[in-house]
This record gives structure tokens, C-alpha cells and sequence, in this order.
């Protein structure tokens, strides 16, 4: 009890120094709670550029206003690049990707090759937390190990927990502090360190029985919103080919005060969790010889909405006596969703890929996002167009495809020759408005 008991009146009295690994939209905004409330932290990031403009008291994530950087790094965060700082740590934090492979298989080595790092510097008395999604049995089975290969007993020398991420950027309702944290523990002296460890800086820490409890609570969340978008998307589809306007069935249906929870289709699923946290228990249920259909088959609609709209476009051109190739499109909005400036799998990116490679000739406008992102899968040097009569009219077709509040609406439908709606914002009786 003595490594635990140190350890947990130190995170109580916040003498303890916090390690945010992974600075990105769940790290950054992690470590500025902690910050806020009174921690010691230590941001941990491979990329350089972001600690470099962290030093500076400059953001790269809209929702953090350089300002809050600045106080943050007066309350004592400090950014860095060495995990050879994690020894000076008492709670480490990992918040870095797990994205899927091209198999569609779970893609670990963000979490792996940062525990690596970590281990030869780690010492008794530490609490690491995953907060990583991931599937069921990861935290015991994989973490566990490693780190217990270095000489350390989980549960008397480190603690070890899973407690998943729930950030949603842009939501002004709920952010780091206030939404609940699930928390599970390896054995339960890991619980309690994890408890105090997020007890003081999130409202309301939710203890489960173990960490493969978590891991699947998260799973859980997030599938049940793709079975459902995966069911309205299809709904849409089969809508479309009957001539029906999905979005006034949708809000005829949410009239009823029972029984009923409206989603909205759209051009397909982003973010770094609905499209991808699904495939992690599909992958994982296949070990017990078990075949999640729904699970496959949301995730496959939802995947194949950028393919829908990209054939609903040559339709609606071909209409026109017109081709895909050559035609300027403008696709509005690259953010997965609105009134952000994350474009991680976004399905606007996605759609712009399968129009340039028709050989249109793409451009993009999004007030969030004033130019065009690097990504793992997608490379461009594109910037975002501004927003007037002159621009808009020189495009052949508009594709509205991320539902902004700071689009002028009006000034787009006056303006484009033709527009594509992937978001239900205009009336289907629009003269120039498709829906798709």
C-alpha cells in the first residue's frame, strides 16, 4: 500500500506532476484542465512543430485560444519532445491515434511505440492511463506485459488504468472538465490511483469493474451512433430513389415524443472515432468466432457515402449534357462536421479524392480551415476559396458538404449555378438545390 497511498496523496493535494502524452484535440485540452486546476504538466508530442508553437503560446487547435495557451504555460505546462522527462512524472497520460490499417484492422503502434518510449524511464509509484480507444483486452494484454517485462509488478509498482477519451470538438455543452470519465482498473488498488488521478479535474469519474469494461463502454458509444447514421444513410439512399425528402420524413417522424431519436444522414462519417471504433470489436469478435453484422454493415454504408454522392454528382452533371472531367467543383466545408477544424477522416476529403481522380478540378472553402491539412492519407497544397458572388459563379457545380454556421447560405444559393446538398440546409423544392 505504501507505493499507492504516496501516490494518491499527492494527486489529492496536487504536488503530483501530470504527463499528457499526445497533444492533440483529446491531449491538448487534457492538459489544460490540469493546468488550470493547479497540476504541474508536461506535454509529451513527437511533432516538433507543435511543441515549438506551444512554446511560443501560439494554438493549432481553433477551440484553444492562444491566450489559454499562455496561461496555461504561467500555471506551469510545459511542452517537450523528451520522454526522458516521464521519470519526473507521478501520472502519465496517453492520448495518441489508433487508427485502422488498409485491412481494416486495428493499428496499434502509435500506443505501442510510445509505451516503448516511455518504459525505460518509468519508476515505482507511477499511474499510466490509456485513453486511447481501442478494443477490449488491450490495456491487459497488451500493456500489461511490456510493462511488467521491464521488472515493475501493475497494481504495487505501477498503476495501470484505461479511461477513453470522450472529447467531441466544437461542443460548447461539454468539454475536458465536464464530461463524465469512465475509469477501470487492472486490479483494484490501479482504480483507486485512477480515481484520484481524474477525480480532481473532471466533475464526474465513473468507476467500472475492470479495464476491458471500459474499453468496451467506449466501443459501445460510438457503434451505436454509426448503426444508426449507417441506417438513416441507407434510409436516404433508398429515399432518394423514391423521390422522397428524407429530412422532412425525418422531422415528421421526431414528432414523436417517444421512441424516437432523430439522426441525420450526410455524405459520410468523420472524426477519429465513428468511422473507425466500430472496426476495432469487429476485428476482436472474430478471435471468439464471432461475425458482428450490424457492426460490418453500418460501417460499410457509412464508408461508401463519399463513393453515393460522388455518383449522385455524375448523374446530376450528366443531366446537364456535362462530365465530371474538367468541371470546377467546390466542395463547401472539409471539416468532418460542423463548426470545426478537424478534417480526420473526413468524408469531404474522401469526396474530393474520388472527383479529382474522375478529373474534375476540385477546390475547397471552409472558414475553419484556411488551408489544406497534411494528412496521413492525403497530400495538397489547395487553400480555402473566400466566399463571394464573383467566386461562386465561376464554379460548375457546388457541393455543400459540412454545414458551417458561418456560410452565407443565401449568398451560396444566389450565386451557384448548381448546388449539391449532402446536409438537408435547403429545401428540396430549390430550383438549383440536389439533394444528395
Amino acid at each position: 500500500m505504501g507505493n499507492l497511498s504516496y501516490l494518491v496523496g499527492r494527486l489529492t493535494d496536487k504536488s503530483a506532476k501530470i504527463g499528457i502524452v499526445g497533444l492533440g484535440y483529446v491531449g491538448l485540452p487534457l492538459a489544460m484542465r490540469y493546468a488550470a486546476v493547479g497540476y504541474q504538466v508536461l506535454g509529451f508530442d513527437i511533432d516538433s512543430s507543435k511543441i515549438s508553437r506551444l512554446r511560443k503560446g501560439e494554438s493549432y487547435i481553433e477551440s484553444i485560444p492562444a491566450s489559454r495557451i499562455e496561461q496555461a504555460r504561467a500555471e506551469g505546462f510545459s511542452p517537450t519532445t523528451d520522454f526522458a522527462y516521464a521519470a519526473e512524472v507521478d501520472g502519465l497520460i496517453l492520448c495518441v491515434p489508433t487508427p485502422l490499417n488498409k485491412y481494416r484492422e486495428p493499428d496499434l503502434s502509435f500506443v505501442f511505440n510510445t509505451l516503448e518510449a516511455l518504459l525505460p524511464h518509468l519508476k515505482t509509484g507511477q499511474i499510466i492511463s490509456l485513453e486511447s480507444t481501442t478494443y477490449p483486452g488491450t490495456t491487459e494484454e497488451e500493456l500489461k506485459p511490456r510493462i511488467e517485462s521491464f521488472g515493475f509488478k501493475v497494481g504495487e509498482d505501477i498503476f495501470l488504468v484505461f479511461s477513453p477519451e470522450r472529447e467531441d470538438p466544437g461542443n460548447k455543452l461539454y468539454n475536458a472538465q465536464s464530461i463524465p470519465k469512465i475509469c477501470g482498473g487492472i486490479t483494484e488498488n490501479c482504480l483507486k490511483a485512477g480515481l484520484a488521478l481524474y477525480n480532481h479535474a473532471i466533475d464526474q469519474v465513473i468507476p467500472v469493474s475492470d479495464t476491458r469494461t471500459a474499453e468496451m463502454t467506449k466501443l459501445l458509444e460510438n457503434i451505436q451512433r454509426s448503426v444508426n447514421i449507417g441506417l438513416i444513410n441507407e434510409m436516404k439512399m433508398i429515399a432518394d430513389k423514391m423521390g422522397i425528402d428524407i429530412y422532412e420524413v425525418i422531422r415528421a417522424a421526431a414528432t414523436k415524443p417517444f421512441g424516437f431519436m432523430p439522426y441525420y444522414p450526410g455524405p459520410g462519417l468523420g472524426g477519429h472515432c465513428i468511422p473507425i471504433d466500430p472496426f476495432y470489436l469487429s476485428w476482436k469478435a472474430r478471435e471468439y468466432d464471432l461475425h458482428p453484422r450490424f457492426i460490418e454493415l453500418a460501417g460499410e454504408i457509412n464508408a461508401g457515402m463519399p463513393a453515393w454522392v460522388a455518383e449522385k454528382i455524375t448523374t446530376i452533371l450528366n443531366f446537364y449534357q456535362k462530365s465530371v472531367r474538367g468541371r470546377r467543383i467546390l466542395i463547401l466545408g472539409v471539416a468532418y462536421k460542423k463548426n470545426v477544424d478537424d478534417v480526420r477522416e473526413s468524408p469531404a476529403v474522401k469526396l474530393m479524392k474520388i472527383l479529382n481522380d474522375k478529373g474534375a478540378d476540385i477546390h475547397y472553402s471552409d472558414p475553419h480551415v484556411p488551408y489544406f491539412p497534411e494528412t496521413r492519407e492525403y497530400h495538397s497544397t489547395l487553400t480555402s476559396v473566400s466566399i463571394n458572388q464573383e467566386n461562386l459563379a465561376g464554379f460548375d457545380l457546388l457541393v455543400l458538404t459540412t454545414d458551417h454556421d458561418k456560410f452565407d447560405y443565401e449568398l451560396i444559393k444566389n450565386s451557384g449555378k448548381l448546388i449539391v446538398d449532402t446536409r438537408g440546409v435547403y429545401p428540396s423544392s430549390e430550383k438549383n438545390v440536389f439533394m444528395a
